[in-house]
């Protein structure tokens, strides 16, 4: 087990996980509503918006690999106290 962990941080592509993450938040956002009524549809509707959000973070995140271990780095502030206003 240890060596399998040892080796994965060696080829693992951070950058490459977080663009996943982005397309993974893009089909979520893009996807159909399957023919739903009451109650399923309000949970599936609520379940999108979920992962929805969850992809979304991991997409907006820096990550970097720090002596084996991957660090993910994700600014919840709204834009105005990034200084992106």
């Amino acid at each position: 087990m240890l060596a399998t962990v040892l080796g994965m941080a060696e080829g693992f592509d951070v950058n490459a996980m977080i663009a996943r993450f982005q397309e993974r938040a893009r089909a979520v956002r893009d996807r159909s509503l399957p023919p739903l009524e009451g109650t399923a549809r309000r949970e599936y509707m609520q379940r999108a918006q979920i992962d929805y959000q969850d992809f979304a973070m991991l997409g907006d995140a820096e990550g970097t690999l720090e002596d084996g271990i991957l660090v993910l780095k994700v600014d919840l502030r709204p834009p105005e106290a990034r200084g992106e206003a």
